[in-house]
């Protein structure tokens, strides 16, 4: 059975129990109180024997985690003195695994839109009831015809074929409104723009990566560096909150281990349930509730114990409560707030020191072995063998180049997935609609030359008939014009021969009648 881990020395020193660390655990206190120190220690603790680690680098100072420590921070070194642990002490780092969304300070950290699921995309878009609904159509949409979601413009691609289906695919699916699409695209659209394209793809997280330890039987401790993924702070609690569920859904049952599998911190914890809707509490509360049996322990880290709903703050057995300021009436009612979660001890006024505790101080209350929330103790939190702060530029790139899995998820992969099925398709149906078209055209083209032909034979019939009416009225004018020569030659040759007559008989006459006359004048 793993030793029980010295976190904290005051009157009574204050040791977790690695068997009670997936009962979960809450650290909170105001900025500047000393919560990402005792992070740090307490993750450098289970490290030691063997637990792996995941925690959240809001800040960017977590990677000294690597590192050893050193005598050059003298407040170290008092607080080494000031709790006798001198003798024995030694400076040591922690194996890590560096993570990035970007891939610019670690591995690059991806997860498919399928895996990411319609709920936790809704609360990343934003999304109302009706737009989330046509949402879980989408996806629905998309199992049942073997589309694969896995990048931004897989969504997006499916996202505007649905809109332009829409009449199609309501009577199966229901109504599908052209408003709430535009809302979806929009809201994709704004994730792209925040460089959210870089995360949703493939190669996805193996978790197993997550689960490793070094030659030594260290736990790693893997960091995601999230100092840039916090100006999105949708993104980044969704995302957490899916790396919680997929433990839940991926690791087996194992029940009560002597120590965790794995711990976790949920730093900035309170983003996660800022206008968080109720099916995305009830969610978080389910993960946290069973994940404990995946041997999963959770811790959240965040200002005040307010920031989290009482239904999941009563889950956190293991509590460490740094300094809060009551300076306000609602400062004043987180304290109250605050005092009450604890086991009351006797000897301390808890609202009270709460308002008192300085730097590196804090009330502390464990599980015992039953379970059982201990009496609260004020104690100073042991500093971590590791270095406080954050490493050079350089180191961090040895560390990741030095990686076992460096190169693995530095390489994109781009299968064919649901955009590129939808490209095929309407490719396809442009071809089909191209060819149909031409076929169409070909079609027409052939009735229009048939028409031609058509009407080139009528207007050839139509000019021969013309052409035979123009020889036929040519062959009549030709004989009437050979009537009318014929009858000019015989008229003419009448009257030739008339004429001819005429002036013989005339000839005669005058002679007879000429010698008539004389006789007849002769005989006067």
């Amino acid at each position: 059975m793993a030793k029980p881990l010295l976190i904290a020395k005051g009157e009574t020193d204050c040791f977790i129990l690695p068997k009670m660390a997936n009962r979960h655990g809450v650290i909170t206190g105001a900025t500047g109180t000393g919560k990402t120190v005792t992070l740090q220690t307490i993750a450098q603790s289970f490290s030691r024997i063997g637990v792996p680690v995941f925690v959240a680098d809001v800040k960017g100072d977590l990677s000294g985690i690597s590192q050893p420590g050193s005598e050059a921070n003298a407040r170290v070194i008092q607080r080494i003195e000031q709790l006798g642990l001198k003798d024995g002490w030694t400076w040591e780092g922690c194996p890590v695994m560096f993570w990035d969304v970007w891939g610019e300070q670690g591995h690059p950290l991806r997860a498919t839109v399928s895996e990411m699921g319609p709920l936790l995309l809704s609360r990343i878009l934003g999304l109302n009831e009706t737009q989330e609904g046509v949402l879980n159509i989408i996806f629905k949409v998309a199992d049942d015809n073997g589309l694969l979601l896995l990048d931004l413009k897989d969504l997006r691609a499916l996202a505007q074929w649905v809109g332009d289906n829409a009449k199609e695919l309501r009577t199966q699916y229901g109504n599908i409104s052209a408003a709430s699409v535009g809302a979806i695209q929009r809201g994709l659209l704004t994730l792209e723009v925040q460089g959210a394209e870089r995360f949703f793809g493939e190669p996805a997280l193996d978790l197993y990566d997550m689960l490793q330890t070094d030659a030594d039987g260290r736990g790693v401790v893997n960091i995601l560096v999230a100092d840039r993924l916090l100006q999105s702070p949708k993104l980044y609690a969704t995302f957490l909150l899916w790396l919680l569920s997929e433990l839940f859904e991926q690791l087996p049952e194992v029940g009560d281990l002597d120590k965790p599998r794995l711990l976790f911190f949920f730093d900035e914890a309170h983003l996660l349930f800022d206008e968080a809707p109720k099916p995305l509490v009830d969610k978080v509360e389910q993960v946290v509730r069973i994940i404990r049996s995946k041997g999963v322990g959770v811790f959240f880290v965040t200002q005040n114990p307010i920031d989290i709903p009482d239904v999941i703050l009563s889950q956190m057995g293991n509590r460490v409560q740094h300094a809060l300021r009551a300076f306000t009436p609602r400062d004043q009612k987180a304290v109250r707030a605050a005092a009450t979660t604890f086991r009351p001890n006797p000897k301390i006024n808890t609202e009270q020191a709460i308002t008192e505790l300085g730097v590196g101080e804090a009330l502390v209350s464990f599980l015992d072995e039953k379970g059982i929330p201990g009496v609260v103790e004020r104690a100073l939190i042991l500093p971590p063998r590791s270095q406080i702060g954050p490493i050079t530029p350089e180191q961090r790139r040895q560390l990741i180049t030095g990686s076992l899995i460096y190169g693995y998820y530095e390489k994109q992969l781009d299968r064919e997935s649901a955009y590129e099925m939808l490209v095929k398709q309407a490719e396809h149906a442009a071809e089909e609609a191209e060819r149909a078209a031409a076929e169409a055209a070909a079609l027409k083209a052939q009735k229009e030359a048939e028409a031609r032909a058509a009407r080139e034979v009528g207007r050839l019939a139509r000019d021969r008939a013309k052409q035979e009416a123009l020889r036929a009225r040519q062959r009549e004018r030709e004989a009437r014009e050979r009537e009318r020569v014929v009858g000019g030659v015989l008229e003419a040759f009448a009257k030739s021969a008339a004429r001819s007559l005429g002036g013989s008989t005339g000839t005669l006459m005058r002679g007879i009648l000429g010698g008539l006359s004389g006789r007849q004048s002769r005989k006067r």
